[in-house]
């Protein structure tokens, strides 16, 4: 997995966490986002680094039947819990259910998010009834720049710097497009990064440095996972290859595949219709 950094041709794809944005019918508490409607429970993860606002297009179409919950994983958006593991991220998830009084769910994981969902599945199988999979994490997802990343001095020092790249890497895409949209759009993107970006880039280092040394363990245990499981992703992900998809497929026992064009590696932003669409026809299937 290599980390993505462009300046989005618009607000809809801005691939960060920011700016939040609010739908009138989204209750707000304690790190998470619920729509409560049904018992049918739909648990939403985010990826690295993001916040529960990157779901928001995606369940502003999901169907009315679902009661919804689009979570901040530790160390992003309003969760002050330290970021850690996958592992310690499953347990998290596991604790907030039962905080929330969920006994089951059907959990999305986007990109990192996948990972986290999958380690839940293998720790509590009882509380998981189905996993949707988006541009997941997964074997043969690592490069040696995720290596680079993982090391313990060139990991920060390549972040800072990147950090510090930020204004001109804008620039450099407001030249090649130089769009009415594309302008305010970089600008208040590069504000919110700056605003927020002390605790994301710590979160995402140290996440950084637990999928590389710890995916493999979660890889491992894929074969005992038997929920059923619809993964979604696009060929063009340039993020993580589409290999990672069909690995996923052919480790898990109850696992299909089905492509997205036009979305890469930011499914929910840029395809948040499909995306619904997939979800909301998964859980049915379920019944």
């Amino acid at each position: 997995m290599s980390l993505e950094m462009r300046v989005p041709d618009g607000p809809a794809d801005t691939p960060t966490p920011f700016p939040r944005r609010q739908h009138r019918w989204v209750a707000r508490r304690g790190g998470a986002s619920s729509r409560a409607v049904s018992t049918a429970n739909v648990v939403l993860l985010h990826g690295q680094p993001g916040d529960r606002a990157d779901w928001d297009e995606v369940v502003a179409q999901l169907p009315e039947t679902l009661t919804v919950h689009a979570l901040d994983r530790p160390g992003y958006g309003d969760n002050q819990t330290p970021a850690g593991s996958i592992e310690a991220n499953a347990r998290w998830l596991l604790d907030r259910l039962d905080r929330d009084g969920i006994d089951r769910a059907v959990l999305v994981g986007h990109s990192y998010g996948g990972i986290v969902a999958l380690a839940a599945a293998a720790l509590a199988p009882e509380r998981v009834r189905g996993l949707v999979l988006i541009a997941s994490v997964g074997p043969g997802c690592l490069t040696p720049f995720d290596e680079l990343l993982a090391a313990p001095i060139a990991g920060p020092a390549l972040s800072v710097t990147a950090w510090s790249l930020l204004p001109w890497l804008a620039r450099k895409g407001l030249d090649r497009n130089p769009s009415r949209t594309a302008v305010p759009a970089a600008w208040h993107m590069l504000a919110g990064v700056h605003h927020r970006h002390g605790q994301v880039w710590r979160s995402f280092l140290i996440e950084q440095r637990e999928l590389f040394h710890g995916l493999e363990q979660w890889t491992a245990r894929l074969p005992e996972i038997a929920a059923p499981t619809l993964i979604l992703a696009d060929p063009a992900d340039k993020v993580v290859p589409i290999s990672t998809a069909h690995a996923l497929s052919d480790q898990l026992p109850c696992a299909r595949v089905e492509l997205i064009s036009e979305g890469g590696h930011h499914l929910p932003r840029r395809r948040p219709d499909v995306v619904a669409a997939r979800i909301g026809e998964f859980v049915e299937s379920l019944e």
